[in-house]
């Protein structure tokens, strides 16, 4: 069986550093190119602690992807290159496998036309913890039953978009799933953003501290009661089994998939 070659944008990261550890342990699959715009021209292998590697950062360009021929890029890198780094994979034969925050759905939009045009696919999930998917499908189901929700969502201090692709990502299944949307109050906030941001009536509120990695949840109220779902990723390994399943899933699928729970 031919192995699935792999390249990672961003690998000089923490994410991107655990991306390549994951996809060297699968015997399915072979790393073949790692880009990032910090790290240039070091050894990915010492970075990772794997002194049989052989991998030199580079920058990501048409150019580079072409020469290495990788079947499937992943990208974990930052809001402001991500959408840049779907089209240059696109455009060199690539399917990209993005786990990068902050894309709007104007982007999703776009990368759907991408998609179209190259005749390939395309996986963009807001988290890959398989626990955070079950999270948002748990929360779906509650939707159902609670008229009140909100959600606090709380990352490292590193992560620069808010609120969290996640957060998001639930806030918009929990409205598709309401019986029926709550009715508007009148509130006095005695501090601007003293009730966090708001998507369609859900409240989303955000942390960023140091000491923690990815965590979520989701609060519902009802009549003399709540009921708390929550998801913690206490390291960054916990979104390694998810980024293995659309790495080994991208290469049969066809179109642009948002959300790791269409392929669960």
């Amino acid at each position: 069986m031919k192995k699935i070659s792999v390249a990672v944008s961003g690998a000089y990261g923490r994410m991107g550093q655990e991306v390549c550890r994951a996809v060297l342990d699968e015997e399915n699959m072979e790393l073949v190119g790692v880009f990032d715009l910090q790290g240039q021209g070091e050894n990915i292998g010492k970075i990772i602690g794997e002194t049989k590697l052989d991998i030199v950062i580079t920058g990501l360009t048409k150019e580079a992807l072409q020469e290495i021929k990788p079947m499937v890029l992943v990208d974990f890198t930052t809001p402001m290159a991500v959408m840049d780094n779907i089209k240059t994979a696109l455009q060199s034969g690539v399917r990209p496998v993005v786990g990068t925050t902050g894309i709007t759905s104007v982007d999703l939009s776009r990368i759907t036309e991408w998609v179209e045009k190259s005749g390939l696919s395309a996986i963009v999930a807001p988290n890959f913890a398989l626990g955070a998917v079950l999270m948002m499908k748990f929360a779906a189901e509650a939707a159902r039953y609670f008229p009140q929700v909100e959600i606090i969502e709380l990352h490292h201090d590193k992560k620069i978009d808010a609120p969290s692709g996640t957060a998001l990502k639930t806030a918009e299944i929990i409205t598709s799933e309401r019986l029926k949307k709550p009715a508007e109050k009148d509130e006095l906030l005695k501090l601007p953003g003293a009730r966090g941001a708001t998507q369609e009536g859900v409240h989303i509120h955000s942390v960023r501290l140091s000491g923690l990695v990815a965590h979520q949840e989701v609060i519902f109220g009802g009549l003399g009661q709540t009921l708390t779902i929550r998801h913690d990723s206490l390291d960054r390994s916990s979104f390694m089994p998810g980024v293995m399943l659309a790495i080994k899933n991208i290469v049969n699928l066809k179109g642009l998939v948002y959300g790791l729970e269409n392929m669960i």
